[in-house]
């Protein structure tokens, strides 16, 4: 079982016409998590001045549907209603990646009067976070059903979970998808990122502008023993094997690897009892099209409103054969029993994202259009590795063992180019 491009719609997402663009207005984080790429810098909390020029680059560079504001954790700045309500003041979405430690009711309350459009929630088993540690990714279901309903009370945000996918953790995914499928009505996307680090020292050594560093040094420079390999594959077998109706619909592919999938789309339809199947690509292409004529933007996060339309979105079985067959599934199921037509059929999406893969040339495969790209002296830099940025001021470069340093000042291609 393995993804295969043809089926897909390759997303027409580029650098400078991209859905999403990501601010961090601050390095600083209540919870040091292990897998994450970011070091945790007290003190950080960027000024308003500073965020508004950020965003201002971003719409200058970007044409951005929505805006991730991440970190760090983002609830943390002490100004973080006034910076949702910049990015809804300048036109784009306001989005908050958050782990949803510093997230009460109260402060909920004053993002949505802000504009906030939603809420990505990271959690998984690795966080350490107070309570929970120890726990499986299937005991810590208790903990995302917190937040899910807590934003389903508020009412009109999209809530999203991603979770960090290691290789002991790989055969929880379906029954995570379990939980989220059961929770259709309030959450709306489903994210898996498997787990990578920047250690191979059997295999590359790593320069910065031509001098050798220690790539142990930076926050996701130690795998620990954990795997770094799992591919999108592995998760699509995965959730495949426990769910023979699952399918993906589009993708990005690696910049230097154009047969891998870095993000991964898929969508499926159904009631909190049922799944009735999975969008083709000719409705991702037909949605992602049809916002741009419209809007003159790639389509990021939709509102809670747009999730709970699942009938409307049968109509475009005219266009695409797996809704056809989502319609066919669902039609006989309510010719069993007509009542059933009272029960709304909802929208969910599943993102698998694959960040990025050492080639054994020492070509590092990065995701072509990343939608995660941040801001850092004035340039779009690559969000997951802005550590290199701010540790080196430049790129690593990965040379395999035995192979020629590179020469001083040599630098590996920059997202720009």
């Amino acid at each position: 079982m393995h993804i295969r491009h043809e089926r897909l719609y390759r997303l027409p997402w580029n650098m400078a016409d991209n859905p999403i663009s990501w601010l961090e207005p601050t390095k600083n984080c209540n919870l040091t998590c292990f897998g994450c790429y970011s070091a945790n810098r007290k003190d950080s909390h960027k000024s308003m001045a500073e965020i508004e020029r950020e965003i201002d680059l971003f719409l200058t560079l970007r044409n951005s549907d929505g805006i991730s504001i991440a970190g760090g954790d983002p609830l943390t700045h002490p100004k973080i209603c006034d910076i949702v309500s910049m990015i809804v003041r300048k036109g784009a979405k306001p989005i908050i990646n958050t782990n949803g430690l510093a997230l009460t009711p109260e402060l909920l309350r004053g993002l949505k009067s802000a504009g906030v459009a939603g809420f990505t929630f990271h959690i998984d088993s690795k966080q350490q976070r107070p309570m929970w540690k120890g726990k499986s990714e299937l005991e810590i279901n208790q903990l995302r059903q917190q937040y899910a309903d807590m934003l389903a009370a508020e009412g009109g945000m999209s809530c999203a979970f991603n979770a960090t996918i290691y290789g002991d953790t790989l055969h929880m995914v379906p029954g995570m998808l379990a939980w989220a499928r059961s929770n259709i009505d309030r959450v709306h996307v489903m994210v898996f990122i498997l787990f990578r680090a920047a250690t191979s020292p059997e295999r590359f050594d790593y320069y910065v502008r031509g001098k050798k560093i220690d790539v142990r040094e930076t926050v996701y420079g130690n795998e620990q023993g954990e795997r770094i390999d799992l591919s999108a594959h592995d998760l699509y077998r995965t959730v495949k094997t426990a769910y023979p109706e699952f399918e993906p619909c589009a993708y990005l592919n690696g910049t230097s690897d154009p047969a891998s999938f870095k993000w991964t789309l898929s969508g499926w339809i159904g009631t909190q009892d049922r799944i009735f199947g999975c969008v083709g690509k000719r409705y991702m292409e037909v949605a992602q099209m049809i916002h741009h004529f419209w809007k003159k933007k790639y389509l990021a996060y939709t509102r809670p409103t747009i999730h709970r339309r699942g009938r409307l979105m049968l109509l475009l079985s005219v266009v695409d054969g797996s809704i056809r067959g989502v319609a066919r599934r669902w039609l006989r199921w309510v010719c069993v029993n007509p009542l059933r037509l009272l029960q709304r059929l909802y929208y969910q999406s599943v993102v698998f994202i694959q960040p990025v893969d050492l080639l054994e040339n020492g070509a590092q495969n990065m995701c072509d259009s990343c939608p995660d790209m941040t801001i850092h002296q004035g340039k779009l830099v690559w969000s997951c590795r802005l550590e290199e940025q701010l540790q080196y001021g430049d790129w690593a470069i990965t040379v395999p063992k035995g192979a020629q340093a590179p020469a001083q000042g040599q630098s590996p291609h920059t997202p720009e180019n």
